[in-house]
């Protein structure tokens, strides 16, 4: 058992740049995604409901009527989110997303843009569990149940307090690139 305490504990460096690698993953997928209109369409109750965000939209208010199911296309509500800028939205977001998976790719050997990367993913995290708070479909409906509204999270709830993860992952890469710089500031 010791010696695979000693295994872990020296690999500490290694896991980091794991965590960087599998976040790199998670930013360039979910960001790549941004460019697709069933994933621009999905993220339109968070930004609509946005105090922070919803001002990139035109007609945030109005989104429910035009919702369409994953991979439904609803040729108006196509047309009603293309006049939104949903989709120019999505795709510049997912550009700023795919940029900080990058940057945070690029940390494994330049401490300076690992600390820069951690900082962002910290902030974007920040702004996306905020959703948590502002956007009424991460809970339950009350259509019936006794289970609805807070604590029970809805499907896109599940999704946003998953952020919490990257919120600490980025204060961790911050962390050790600080590290590192302080190191070779010496």
């Amino acid at each position: 058992m010791k010696k695979l305490l000693q295994i872990i504990s020296d690999s500490q460096l290694h896991l980091i740049n794991f965590l960087r690698i599998t976040i790199f993953i998670v930013m360039t997928w979910i960001g790549g995604l941004k460019a697709f209109h069933y994933e621009a369409e999905g993220i339109v109750p968070f930004v609509a409901n946005s105090p922070v965000m919803s001002f990139f939209y035109n007609n945030s208010g109005e989104y429910k009527n035009y919702q369409n199911k994953e991979g439904e296309v609803i040729e108006y509500n196509v047309q009603w989110n293309q006049i939104n800028g949903t989709y120019t939205f999505s795709f510049a977001l997912g550009i700023m997303i795919v940029i900080i998976g990058l940057l945070t790719l690029l940390g494994v050997w330049f401490p300076k843009v690992g600390f820069l990367s951690g900082i962002l993913i910290f902030c974007m995290s920040q702004v996306t569990l905020s959703f948590l708070i502002t956007t009424p479909e991460a809970y339950v409906p009350n259509i019936g149940s006794e289970q609805y509204g807070f604590p029970y999270l809805a499907g896109k709830g599940r999704l946003v307090i998953k952020d919490i993860i990257m919120l600490a992952g980025g204060l961790i890469i911050a962390s050790d690139s600080a590290r590192k710089l302080l190191i070779n500031s010496q």
